[in-house]
This record gives C-alpha cells, structure tokens and sequence, in this order.
C-alpha cells in the first residue's frame, strides 16, 4: 500500500476537476435559459395592478440580488462560487420566500435513501447470479436468467416504471403508488412511519433494481466466463478443490475489481434513472424536486438541485474509488 498516497492524491485531484467542471457547465446552462427568474417574478407581482415604475426598479435591484444576478457575468460567476462554497442558492421561487438549501436538504435524504438501498441490491443480485451463471454454464435456470436479463436491459426506467403503476396500482392494487410515505404521520424513528417508508419505497426501488440487474448479470457472467479459463482456476478444480471455495476465493473475487470500477461509473446514470422514476411514482427526492423546479421556471432551485447532485454524485464515486483498495490490498492502484 506504499503507493495509497500517491493514489489518493491523484483520485482527489480528478475528484475537484470533475466538480469544478461540472458545477461550471451548471452555471453556463442556467444562465443560457431564456428564463429571467427576475422579470418572471416582477410579472407575477404586478399582474395583480399597477405598481409605480420606481418601485419595480427598486424591485428589481432587491431580486437581481437575491438571485445573484447583479453586476456583470464575471461578477455573477464570483458570486455564484461564494454561494457554492457556502451552501447559499438563494431563495426558491417557486417556494419564496424558502432557501433553496431548504428544499434540497428535505428532499435528499429520500433520493439519498432511495439510490443507496437499490444500487446496493442491484449491484449484489446482479454480481452473485452473474457469477454463478459463468462459472455453472449447464444451468438451465440460470441460463434462462441470461435471456431474460438480456430482454430487460435496454427497456428505458420509464417503462418499467408506468409497467409497475398499472400492475401494482390498477391491475393488483396491493402496494402505493404515489408519495414516500401515508400522510399524517409524523416524521421520525418510529416503527409507523418507517414501515410506511419502506412500502411506499418498494415500486420506486424495483424499477430501478429491475433495469440495472441485467447489466450487471451480464458483465459478471462475461467476465468469470473468461476467468474459468485460466490457468490458476483449472489447476485449481484438478487438484480437487470445492468447486464453491473455488468460485468464491480464485473466480468471484478476481471478477470483482472491474465490477467495483464499473458501479462508481455508472452513478451517475443511477441519478439520472432516479430523477425519472420519483417523478413517474410522485417520490418525494431531488428527481421530482428538479422537474417541478424546470417547470415553474424556478431558476435558482434548478442551480442548486443541479450542483448539490454532482457534487454528490461526485463524492460518491471518490468514496468507492478510495475505499475499495483499502478493502482488497491485491487491486492495482493506477
């Protein structure tokens, strides 16, 4: 592990160039919209009767503040930094006079929630079958999971997701729908609110475990399908080894590594599945937050939900880069 530092300097350099990039294209895209969330909310204000053509000056100056928007592009792009730093977007104005910061923060923990237990799943279940399904290549069972993780892969999250509502929602009514948990219950560590959390999370989470699944199925039966081949792994079956000693410590464990690579890249696809499915399913996360932002036009709520999710999404890459090295010290650290 003499080389960890060298290896976590470089991860954590890539780490803040991806932010930095990210967040800028963040900026450069709201800035580009032909929304302006002052002149938006001064026609709002004065739709309702005439106002003196001093006190919409004046009105503007106040929002052109608020906002962020006051002064030229450089100074607004300085300023848009400091609020970055600070974890200040302004207030919502969809949602005025609540910070952006606000809404963000009540609606993360449910996509954070939602992402983590899936990805988890997904990953595990798709991995184990996969492994099994390249090392037993005479099951019928489960090369009947390769065909029909193979017919599943390509359909969009969307799809599955309207399959679910109409299955579980009209056809067999037997799960909700809609919301992230029974209305009037009060939030909290308690078994009534949790319970219904964790049910109103089951349509949500399949759809995305269901899309996922096959990729993963697929990658991890190609990969120990060319692992059983070696030498190692041949020597190892004559020379009677158990044949689950030898899948679990010379075939599984060596397939993991790209695996491990591969669900810190595809995280941010996750998100992206996930902004779909919560607003198909009226999940209450950052997924449905940021479409309900785009369509009212909420300029400061898009910014905000648009850079806490790559910073996140960066951070989550970074976690699993760093950590999996420490967890199997045979990885090659590049």
């Amino acid at each position: 592990m003499s080389a960890y530092p060298a290896y976590l300097a470089k991860r954590l350099a890539q780490f803040a160039m991806v932010v930095f990039i990210g967040v800028n294209l963040a900026f450069v895209i709201t800035h580009a919209s032909p929304i302006d969330p002052v002149e938006q909310s001064i026609a709002v204000v004065t739709s309702f009767g005439s106002t003196a053509p001093e006190a919409i000056a004046a009105m503007r100056s106040s929002l052109q503040e608020l906002y962020g928007l006051k002064g030229t592009l450089a100074e607004q792009y300085l300023t848009f930094w400091s609020r970055v730093v600070r974890g200040d977007f302004g207030p919502s104005l969809s949602a005025f006079p609540t910070p952006v910061s606000a809404l963000i923060g009540r609606a993360l923990p449910w996509t954070a929630g939602l992402l983590i237990v899936s990805t988890l799943i997904t990953w595990v279940l798709g991995n184990l079958l996969g492994g099994l399904a390249g090392y037993y290549q005479r099951s019928r069972t489960l090369k009947l999971m390769g065909v029909v993780a193979m017919g599943v892969h390509p359909i969009p999250y969307y799809i599955v997701a309207l399959l679910l509502l109409i299955v579980f929602g009209f056809l067999w009514p037997v799960l909700p729908i809609t919301g992230g948990s029974a209305m009037n219950l009060q939030q909290g560590w308690n078994w009534a609110f949790v319970s219904s959390v964790v049910l109103h999370s089951i349509l949500p989470a399949l759809s995305l475990i269901l899309i996922g699944l096959g990729s993963w199925f697929l990658g991890m039966r190609s990969l120990v399908s060319n692992i059983v081949t070696e030498d190692y792994v041949v020597y190892a079956e004559t020379a009677g080894l158990d044949s689950r000693r030898v899948l679990g410590s010379y075939v599984m464990r060596n397939a993991l590594a790209p695996q491990v690579t591969g669900l810190a890249m595809s995280l941010g696809g996750i998100f992206n599945g996930a902004v779909i499915t919560e607003k198909v399913f009226g999940y209450p996360g950052v997924g449905t937050l940021l479409v309900d932002a785009v369509y009212a036009g909420d300029y400061g709520l898009v910014l905000g939900v648009t850079t806490v999710s790559i910073i996140a999404v960066s951070v989550g890459v970074l976690v699993i880069d760093l950590l999996y090295p420490l967890i199997d010290p045979r990885v090659e650290l590049r």
